[in-house]
């Protein structure tokens, strides 16, 4: 019963269209935990990890962007990241760079990296995809 009403409470609470409704049995990841948290709070925190590399106005700010979905959907290896991207992977190491110091975090660090996951997928729905979905490497849920 109390997930009947946090179900309609958080459908109330969010903007159609931007969460669905999901049962305590298909929580089965960080994605469909977020589903629950209203948009507001999503973008907001999207907006304060990921700051300066939304800007849709730079194309650097979207290289960036690009660089740290494709290192995270493959676990941090800067190979595949460059091998994915048509980059130098001296090039990948740079990218990198620039993203911790945009974003204060330091992604040889598990924590951070999370947090930035988190921040990615707390994005838009629009502005998202998927970026498991091309990890060679993520299990399939």
């Amino acid at each position: 019963m109390s997930e009947a009403r946090y179900a309609l409470a958080s459908a109330r609470a969010t903007v159609p269209d931007s969460s669905s409704v999901v049962d305590s049995s298909s929580l089965t990841g960080l994605d469909t935990l977020l589903t629950g948290i209203p948009a507001e709070v999503r973008t907001a925190h999207s907006s304060t990890v990921l700051g300066p590399l939304l800007d849709t106005r730079n194309a650097s700010a979207a290289a960036l962007l690009k660089t740290l979905e494709t290192f995270l959907a493959h676990d941090g290896s800067w190979a595949r990241t460059a091998e994915v991207l048509h980059l130098h992977v001296n090039t990948v190491h740079y990218r990198i760079q620039r993203i911790e110091h945009f974003t204060g975090r330091d992604l040889s660090r598990l924590y951070d990296r999370l947090d930035l996951w988190a921040a990615l997928l707390c994005r838009t729905p629009s502005a998202t995809s998927d970026p498991r979905a091309r990890s060679s490497t993520s299990p399939a849920r």
